[in-house]
């Protein structure tokens, strides 16, 4: 059996890693993959970050939208 990616929903602030990349899989920009860049947490507690695509060009969105694909599974 080969491993290969599984993708993680982003549940908390401790799935997200400055580096890892990620698909968007809702909201405006979905359907859209790049690099996980700059983690916030807004006053009101919604985790955004900013994906930086393949091209240099740059969003904003939020974790909940988004899957880490760089994890293995067995």
């Amino acid at each position: 059996m080969t491993k290969r990616a599984i993708p993680l929903h982003v549940k908390s602030v401790g799935d997200l890693k400055d580096g890892a990349p990620c698909a968007v899989v809702g909201g405006t920009h979905a359907g859209k993959s790049g690099i996980v860049r700059d983690i916030n947490t807004s006053k009101t507690g919604h985790v955004t970050i900013t994906v930086v695509q393949a091209n240099g060009s740059r969003f904003k969105t939020l974790a909940k939208n988004v899957i880490i694909a760089g994890h293995a599974g067995a």
